[in-house]
């Protein structure tokens, strides 16, 4: 019995170690946490903006503010429309409307053209960058359509996942896709979209804040908290919803931001 013991116990020794040798192995492939840092910026000025518009794109062309809306049904004063923003009354000066079947997304200005995603229809409209006549509409395989961005290369899609597609402008086919992850963790609710200087910022829908994210890694390295303006715009417009909307305009090297229903646009200042 003694040596019936002896033996159980040198099992349950090995048992034992291999078990602590296993876990030890899980610990040390549990990859760490990134810390991502907060962009801190400032506050330059404002703008007004239509409280009516449920902002979907916005983004500079041609030195002007250009802006496209969707058009909720529980919203009937919205529309879904595509414009330039007049710096005065932050009224649309509509140069493209969709009919209601279509709930109007992101935009993007590409050689000579306009593109415009729907939200939930798997259709994209194309119009003349100039003229803004309809030139005809593209089809996508995405659930759903969201944000529009460029690179110069190619044209870049949201859809509110944390998936962003690459499609070639030529052809409006994907090429390749990129998974953005912050702290080492998928960052759903991508929206609307904003290419500065190297990186892709986007707004997450529901959250006040914009990440950048390094478009060779996929991965978020720094983090805009835009919750003081959207205090700021609630004080002024108890409707204002939630915060969407990135515009740089490289000629002057600013940036500007604003959510939908929001009374003002603001310019801001961050090392970008």
């Amino acid at each position: 019995m003694k040596r019936l013991s002896i033996v159980l116990l040198a099992l349950s020794c090995i048992m034992g170690c291999k078990e602590e040798k296993k876990t030890d192995t899980t610990a040390t492939t549990t990859p760490p946490e990134k810390f991502v840092p907060t962009i801190e910026y400032t506050l330059v000025e404002s703008i007004p903006h239509d409280t009516n518009s449920y902002t979907e794109g916005l983004l500079f062309h041609d030195q002007q503010l250009f802006e496209s809306t969707g058009s909720p049904q529980n919203l009937p004063d919205t529309k879904s429309v595509v414009g330039p923003v007049d710096a005065k009354t932050g009224k649309i000066n509509i140069k493209a409307e969709l009919d209601k079947q279509y709930f109007g997304e992101g935009i993007v200005f590409f050689n000579d053209k306009l593109y415009q995603l729907t939200y939930t229809t798997q259709i994209g409209f194309i119009y003349d960058a100039k003229s803004f006549k309809q030139l005809g509409r593209f089809s996508f395989s995405n659930t759903e359509g969201w944000g529009l961005t460029t690179d110069g290369k190619f044209i870049i899609m949201s859809d509110g996942t944390n998936t962003l597609t690459y499609l070639d402008p030529s052809t409006l086919k994907p090429i390749k896709t990129l998974n953005v992850r912050n702290a080492g963790y998928a960052e759903d609710y991508l929206n609307e979209l904003e290419y500065i200087n190297g990186y892709i910022y986007a707004n997450i829908w529901t959250k006040n804040y914009i990440v950048k994210i390094d478009p060779a890694s996929g991965d978020v390295v720094g983090i805009l908290d835009l919750s003081m303006l959207k205090d700021r715009a609630k004080s002024k417009y108890e409707h204002s919803d939630v915060v969407n909307g990135i515009a740089y305009d490289a000629s002057t090297d600013k940036v500007y931001v604003t959510g939908k229903l929001w009374p003002e646009i603001y310019q801001i200042n961050f090392k970008h």
